[in-house]
């Protein structure tokens, strides 16, 4: 059993995966900023922690995050205001990378996007360009941690009923793939320490999720 801890707790993908967790008796603890989510959390199986990641210092975050063995980022600042979108999804998630170091949490998966990246090519004028650059700063920090991360890239997001099956590796194109489907990769992949070091961008296809998380970790 592992101790693992979601950001963003009371997002659609992070409610999917705390019921995953759970499921497979894991200890989660599901980090959220709006009390009035709690019962929605805890129907999940994790223990609701009350928490603005955004207000939060380091060190907060660090003795927050203390305990558990893993980390998984799903939160976001859900659009809005530039100013907002870079204090959540870049600086906080940053900060909280930091503190899982300092908290000795090694393993850390962050949920990103397909085609994340410097050179994400969205114009500045682009009301997509401020969660762009907020997610390549922050993915880039990732990688550069002594962390053992994965950053996961799925593409568009639906709320369609999962499927179990992804299509993943080189020569695969951003389409579209299930909140639920993102849910069942991140709980894979924290199975498999094998894929620390890994950026893995999806799509919903035809390969169960463990079987393509298997040839991912086999290269």
């Amino acid at each position: 059993m592992s101790r693992i801890a979601i950001i963003g707790g009371h997002g659609k993908v992070a409610l999917h995966l705390a019921r995953r967790l759970t499921a497979a008796n894991h200890s989660v603890t599901s980090v959220f900023r709006n009390p009035d989510h709690t019962a929605d959390v805890e129907d999940t199986g994790a223990a609701a922690k009350v928490a603005d990641v955004q207000a939060l210092s380091t060190e907060e975050m660090a003795e927050l995050l203390r305990g558990h063995d893993a980390v998984v980022w799903t939160a976001g600042a859900g659009g809005g205001s530039p100013e907002r979108t870079f204090a959540v999804d870049r600086d906080a998630a940053i900060r909280s990378m930091d503190a899982a170091e300092a908290a000795g949490a090694k393993r850390y998966v962050m949920v990103s996007y397909f085609g994340a990246g410097k050179d994400h090519g969205v114009p500045e004028d682009d009301g997509f360009y401020a969660y762009a650059e907020a997610k390549a700063d922050a993915d880039e920090h990732l990688r550069a941690s002594g962390l053992d991360w994965t950053i996961l890239g799925p593409s568009a997001l639906t709320l369609d009923p999962g499927t179990g099956r992804i299509e993943t590796g080189s020569g695969v194109t951003g389409s579209q793939v299930s909140r639920e489907d993102v849910a069942h990769v991140a709980a894979e992949v924290l199975d498999r320490p094998e894929t620390a070091g890994r950026t893995i961008e999806f799509n919903n296809g035809t390969t169960p999720v463990a079987e393509a998380l298997d040839a991912v970790a086999a290269q």
